[in-house]
């Protein structure tokens, strides 16, 4: 079993830093008791959670010869034989999506499917990729499909 590590973009990082420093200012500037306070923060910093969640657990494996994914509450698997296409450099805004940062790849397997990630280093996961489905057409960046 093989992990790769999922590059975590600027833009996530971004939203995960306002969704914990605004309401913890807000708390904190605000005279009202420690109590009060604690009230009023919690709530206001629940979003994070979502945020911080998928931001620790996504990850990308090959186990025999399957790909599995996993980020926070999307998970799946695809049998690395199905895989038709990987293309790279891409970004992907709608559809599943178990990634944290733009610029991945897409995999399109099966006859419709397909699934974006973006793993640090996309290089070595097709590689292995192709290692297992040599069948597998790698498109670059640029090139249209």
């Amino acid at each position: 079993m093989k992990t790769y590590k999922a590059k975590k973009g600027r833009l996530m990082q971004g939203i995960l830093l306002v969704l914990l420093v605004l309401p913890l200012a807000y708390g904190l500037l605000d005279p009202k008791p420690m109590e009060e306070k604690l009230r009023r923060i919690i709530p206001l910093t629940a979003p994070a959670l979502f945020i911080i969640w998928p931001y620790v657990s996504t990850r990308y494996q090959i186990r025999g010869h399957t790909f599995y994914y996993k980020s926070g509450y999307i998970k799946g698997e695809i049998d690395i034989g199905t895989i038709r296409t990987v293309l790279k450099g891409k970004t992907r805004w709608v559809g599943v999506k178990p990634a944290l940062a733009t610029g991945g790849l897409i995999i399109k397997h099966n006859r419709y499917d397909d699934v974006y990630i973006a793993p640090e280093d996309s290089e070595i996961l097709i590689a292995d990729l192709l290692t297992i489905n040599p069948a597998i057409q790698v498109i670059p960046p640029g090139k249209d499909n």
